[in-house]
């Protein structure tokens, strides 16, 4: 039987709530859940119905929801760091506060890139891939300010051939489709709006096609995902296995904006899989009980 690690994220933000209205609702045997959490963090948000298996992190702070705090940060990252030790057969993590991260001295951008220094093995890179049934995007670059974004033709070959191995290894798909946003508006036309496509995108392309890769050339994202989204509303086929998009925003508004909290942040190319709920730390309606579980279960459901 499967053995998922799920944390709770920032004590401050909604990860507790909705771990145990997750958990609640899933009625998973006992035998499949170990929960990286503390039971005074657990005890102020709610009840599990099952007694599972938890590994306490200290937390010796008062519970304040909606309060960026060090501790909230220092106890965030000894629990995906913990999740890393145990060597499950997958991880789920609750959100976490970037800044909570930082003030608690812990440099990391996020936790995909906490996830990497503890489990990449021989030079495996973290990819961060968007999921909602069969809408998935991968981006090229991550949690980064937008004028220091940078694609290069090695980023680009590197990351697809990893997304094409996980299709391969994790999903049984063995000749995936996949659709390249352009990095300029119109695909940069002709080089008018930009060199990127012309430059870096349309080799790194050909690279991928002499391999048997099935990727298109770039495609103006603005126009590229209307069948991706219209297609997933209707409960239709996709026509493209995974959208590869650019930095941040450019692939998470379209698919955040037809799957909403259906969404999970899936992240591939190490040893252990690990998937999280779309969405972060909600401190405006932590501790209110308002948090919806969707997002937390989906992340489960998708790692078992």
């Amino acid at each position: 039987m499967k053995k998922i690690a799920v944390t709770t994220g920032d004590p401050n933000g909604i990860g507790p709530e909705i771990t145990i209205k997750a958990l609640n609702k899933l009625q998973l045997p006992k035998e499949n859940i170990v929960l990286i959490s503390n039971k005074r963090i657990l005890d102020y948000y709610g009840k599990l119905d099952i007694n599972y298996e938890i590994i306490e992190i200290p937390y010796n702070a008062q519970v304040l929801p909606g309060k960026v705090m060090a501790e909230c940060g220092e106890f965030a990252f000894q629990s995906v760091k913990k999740a890393c030790e145990l060597k499950p057969d997958a991880i789920v993590t609750a959100p976490v506060a970037k800044n909570a991260l930082y003030f608690a001295g812990h440099k990391f951008k996020g936790q995909t890139e906490i996830l990497q220094k503890y489990l990449a093995n021989k030079n495996q890179k973290a990819e961060m891939l968007f999921v909602a049934k069969d809408f998935r995007v991968l981006l090229l670059t991550r949690h980064c300010a937008l004028k220091r974004v940078k694609v290069t033709k090695e980023l680009v070959t590197e990351k697809v051939k990893n997304l094409q191995e996980f299709f391969k290894s994790h999903l049984g798909i063995v000749a995936p489709k996949f659709a390249l946003c352009a990095f300029n508006p119109h695909s940069g036309e002709d080089g008018i709006l930009g060199k990127e496509e012309l430059d870096i995108l349309n080799p790194a392309v050909k690279a991928l096609l002499k391999k048997g890769i099935n990727i298109t050339y770039p495609h103006p994202a603005d126009t590229l995902f209307i069948d991706a989204g219209k297609n997933y509303r209707e409960g239709k086929k996709l026509p493209y296995d995974c959208y590869i998009a650019n930095y941040h925003d450019q692939g998470l508004i379209p698919i955040k904006t037809v799957a909403g909290d259906s969404t999970v942040n899936m992240t591939i190319g190490l040893d252990i899989l690990r998937t999280s709920p779309g969405h972060g730390t909600a401190f405006d309606i932590a501790g209110k009980n308002l948090a919806r579980e969707e997002g937390m279960i989906a992340a489960i459901n998708a790692a078992l």
